[in-house]
């Protein structure tokens, strides 16, 4: 049950084990690399369905390697998925795609977010694509949504975007301006400074009423100081009624970096959140590296569903949903 106890002076909720959970997808390969989840979920009261965005990854050095294909898949149960939409990194000309978001818009036609890494500056951007269907968005009617240069940061990834009423927010994964600035080609000749160690990744928060044009609030999730010192990645809230409760992603160096634990935090507005896990993940996978990460909370029929990708024994990653009573 997910009632607030008292632990040692801390907010705490209970834990859940992430065996329990059932197989949604599998990565195609076995061992360390191969990852299949950063899932984002929308039920869609027209279609009635489920609408998931996820994920394939492969190790570098690979012909594709990174992340190289992400897909719309399609479910009436939340559990059977089948894919509608893909797309490759080389339709957008990039060395790796990370999480996407789906949204409906205002007037009813489907917004995709994407991330992925520019090639003009090899900085990871944020990108929306509008259709009439989840079947038909097409990548070369893409429309910038954030940069590194339009926010101010090195990087801007990982949107989960939601509504409250009228309003769209979007949770970004940002890596902080570089201090020095001299290290900026070394901060980015991979492609991913956030696995350089040269720079924290927070989160900020976003909002709209179109859901296209959004404005830049700034961060509300900062770095800890202990397990999660490196990066803060929020990456979905649901509403409890009275707070919000939020799963964040955190790392206490680079080296930990895709191989995040899952962390607990709590809000009134959206804008200041408190930590519920300041000195440990609050939930951990019992294999490999541990990681459990990118955690999509969904509140149908009185549960709380947990999409989550998971490390497994052969240190692949793969996708499970959990549900969990309210």
């Amino acid at each position: 049950m997910l009632n607030l106890r008292q632990s040692k002076g801390s907010m705490l909720y209970p834990a859940f084990n992430p065996e329990q959970g059932q197989l949604i997808l599998e990565p195609e390969a076995p061992g360390q690399g191969y990852w299949v989840g950063c899932a984002s979920v929308l039920y869609d009261t027209e279609r009635e369905s489920y609408l998931m965005t996820y994920r394939r990854r492969r190790p570098r050095g690979l012909g594709e390697e990174r992340g190289y294909a992400c897909f719309i898949a399609e479910s009436k149960d939340g559990v059977a998925f089948s894919d509608i939409w893909s797309i490759k990194k080389s339709q957008l000309n990039s060395s790796s795609m990370e999480r996407f978001s789906i949204q409906k818009s205002p007037k009813g036609s489907y917004l995709l977010y994407i991330s992925y890494v520019d090639p003009v500056d090899n900085r990871w951007r944020i990108d929306v694509i509008e259709a009439d269907r989840p079947e038909d968005f097409d990548p070369g009617q893409r429309r910038e949504v954030f940069t590194a240069a339009s926010t101010n940061t090195e990087a801007v990834k990982d949107p989960q975007v939601f509504k409250i009423g009228p309003v769209y927010y979007m949770l970004v994964s940002y890596a902080k301006k570089l201090e020095n600035t001299s290290q900026f080609d070394k901060a980015h000749s991979t492609g991913d400074i956030y696995n350089t160690g040269l720079s924290q990744a927070p989160t900020a928060l976003a909002h709209s009423l179109d859901g296209i044009n959004f404005t830049w609030t700034g961060e509300i999730l900062p770095v800890g100081q202990g397990w999660d010192r490196y990066q803060s990645r929020l990456n979905s809230v649901v509403n409890l009624g009275k707070i919000f409760l939020g799963f964040y992603d955190g790392s206490a160096s680079e080296k930990e970096n895709y191989e995040e634990r899952c962390g607990l935090a709590v809000s009134f507005d959206l804008k200041n959140w408190d930590k519920l896990t300041p000195t440990a993940p609050w939930v951990t996978s019992p294999f490999a590296s541990g990681s459990l990460r990118y955690v999509q909370g969904l509140i149908k029929d009185q549960e709380l569903w947990l999409y989550y990708e998971y490390a497994r024994s052969d240190a692949a990653h793969e996708l499970r949903l959990i549900k969990l009573a309210v």
